[in-house]
């Protein structure tokens, strides 16, 4: 491990520049809102854990060089986006079509994927977006040191997994709240669809992106 006077202000621009990625929103953002606002809140935080599970598995694979998997064997950095894209075109087709179910049956995650708990659906979420192991990648390039300390890797990587499950549990505390459960009530379908529109269009740009 890096002396704390060397280490702290690679750890200070870890966590502004994660912060910033963190808190844009992306896929992971739209899932634990939607989860929040059509669930309980005990089930968005388990949500947020998946979440920061996946976080974690992308962060150790930066810190351990999947970037330069990548660049040796590109085709699995296509294989991958491909089947993450499809993943969450899928899951945003499902989520419109439930809400057109004439029926009146609560429509999301559940409907569109009875067998996954709300820790599954974070987790999948979070692992279906390769370009976050090439961000963390790219991050790790700028901010480490050469031939890093495994202990300055492995504390950089919890620094993210903490920030972003206090972002998404903070996210996941708003919209649950009782107002906005009841005003989600009186749109739900509305917002089922934006919501599947917006997984669309990060599962389209993924596929099609170069």
């Amino acid at each position: 491990m890096l002396p704390t006077v060397q280490a702290l202000p690679i750890l200070l621009t870890v966590a502004s520049l994660w912060l910033v990625a963190a808190v844009t929103p992306g896929p992971n953002s739209v899932l634990i809102m939607r989860v929040s606002v059509g669930q309980r809140r005990i089930q968005a935080l388990w949500a947020v854990a998946g979440v920061g599970v996946g976080t974690c598995i992308w962060g150790l694979s930066g810190f351990f060089g999947v970037h330069a998997l990548f660049r040796a064997a590109p085709f699995l950095y296509w294989v991958f986006r491909l089947c993450g894209g499809v993943y969450l075109i899928l899951f945003g087709l499902g989520l419109i079509w439930a809400s057109l179910r004439p029926d009146g049956a609560p429509a999301g995650p559940e409907v569109k994927r009875p067998g996954l708990s709300p820790f599954q659906l974070g987790l999948a979420t979070s692992l279906s977006n390769p370009k976050s192991a090439l961000s963390v990648a790219s991050l790790f390039a700028a901010t480490m040191p050469s031939q890093a300390p495994l202990g300055l890797g492995l504390t950089t990587v919890a620094l993210m997994v903490a920030i972003s499950m206090t972002w998404y549990a903070f996210m996941a505390w708003l919209f649950t709240g009782q107002w906005i459960a009841r005003m989600y009530r009186s749109v739900r379908r509305e917002v089922d669809r934006l919501a599947g529109a917006v997984f669309i269009f990060f599962g389209a740009r993924m596929v099609l992106d170069r």
